[in-house]
């Protein structure tokens, strides 16, 4: 991926939900400008989440999904309907269609109370306005759509962009930590696990921030690490490391280095660093037989040494001296219901949206089960976790409880 491209789990997530036939698909089409998803009379046309990345002005950057109707029939029908439900969780603001000829209907009314419950900001937008003889009076964050004749699109379009526009706040991954012209060294591993020709994302985003805030990147790996702090003339004022690599770095970077990882970094640029370090001390606690949730937030192709199926229930049950069940979960898969397990053991979230990892945190939370980010697992297990949340402001106290 180029560094120029905004990442979609940066970009602001923008669902259309409704009934089937409520015209949303076509609404999409409209307002983005491409036939982004197919159109007919046919109820259930669009059967699975349709997403488009995509720059569209008056918002920027951002990915517009389009949803089956909820309430689509069958079993089949049943778990296209879920999987919309799925969505709702994981977009910033919802697009709610009702179809303007039959009016809101019940279903449509309990998408809204969902939609409300979670705060969630949105729009209700009235399709087929064109076909409508008569127009009822709509309450300020409604207004009548025709996908036939445009009416109504420029006004979405320009409504959402007042959303995103009071949504979007700068969030930084280490340039508040650092001043312009400071020194960071960045160590990138390169084994079997890293992608072919490139660097994975938090590191490419970290590396961008870094140049966008005047500050100087060294970039090496972790078998180098001596080798490039004896070539700077000047000494660097933060470590990143990949997590994995904890152990060889820590040894190797003089104590009044500060050190950290990629890892934790995006744990704070996403949310939840606080319930995360609080969460850490499960580990110590865990027992033989109950049940431990490593999950992922993206898809790959398995290593022989992975870092979430190989190489933490390794390192966890060396420092535990026990047994846990481990059970494994990626991408937008994860479970519902949290309470059967013991911990949830959690990667950075890089590809996902600070959205979702807010909700994947607190779902952890309300259900009163210990929640721990993979970087500030490994650093505890490695015994460098007070090292590596030194520089984050307020972490310690985070640590400790007191915050």
């Amino acid at each position: 991926m180029s560094l120029t491209n905004v990442p979609s789990s940066e970009r602001l997530h923008i669902g259309f939900f409704g009934m089937r036939n409520a015209g949303k698909s076509s609404l999409v089409n409209a307002v983005t400008g491409q036939a982004l998803s197919l159109v007919s009379d046919v109820k259930g046309t669009t059967t699975d989440p349709v997403k488009k990345a995509m720059e569209l002005l008056p918002l920027g950057p951002v990915v517009i999904i389009d949803t089956p109707g909820l309430d689509d029939e069958g079993q089949l029908g049943a778990m296209r309907a879920a999987r919309a439900r799925q969505t709702l969780e994981t977009v910033d603001i919802a697009v709610l269609v009702v179809d303007g000829e039959t009016g809101m209907r019940g279903e449509d009314r309990e998408l809204l109370a969902l939609v409300q419950a979670r705060k969630l900001p949105h729009i209700v937008c009235h399709s087929k306005c064109d076909r409508l003889s008569v127009r009822a009076p709509l309450s300020e964050n409604e207004l009548y759509v025709s996908a036939v004749t445009g009416e109504g699109v420029h006004e979405l379009k320009e409504r959402l962009g007042r959303l995103t526009g009071s949504m979007q706040k700068e969030r930084l991954i280490v340039a508040d930590l650092l001043s312009p012209g400071d020194v960071a060294l960045l160590v990138v591993p390169v084994d079997e696990a890293a992608p072919k020709g490139r660097l994975i994302l938090p590191q490419q985003q970290t590396l961008r921030e870094l140049l966008d805030h005047h500050m100087t990147a060294v970039v090496c790996q972790d078998t180098e690490v001596k080798a490039t702090l004896s070539m700077l003339a000047v000494k660097p004022k933060l470590v990143i490391t990949d997590s994995q690599a904890f152990g060889r770095v820590s040894a190797d970077v003089p104590e009044d280095i500060p050190l950290t990882s990629f890892s934790i970094l995006m744990a704070r640029y996403k949310g939840g660093l606080e319930t995360q370090l609080r969460g850490a001390a499960a580990l110590a606690r865990l027992r033989d037989g109950e049940r431990v949730l490593i999950a992922e937030g993206c898809t790959h192709h398995r290593q022989c040494n992975d870092i979430g199926t190989v190489k933490l229930p390794r390192w966890i049950e060396g420092y535990t001296k026990k047994k846990p069940v481990f059970e494994f979960c990626s991408g937008n898969e994860f479970p519902e219901d949290l309470s059967p397990y013991a911990l949830v053991v959690h990667c950075g979230g890089c590809m996902l949206t600070e959205q979702v990892m807010k909700l994947r945190v607190g779902r952890a939370k309300q259900a009163g089960v210990p929640v721990v980010n993979y970087g500030v697992a490994i650093a505890l297990m490695h015994g460098v976790l007070r090292r590596s949340i030194a520089m984050l402001p307020g972490a310690a106290q985070m640590l400790d409880g007191k915050a």
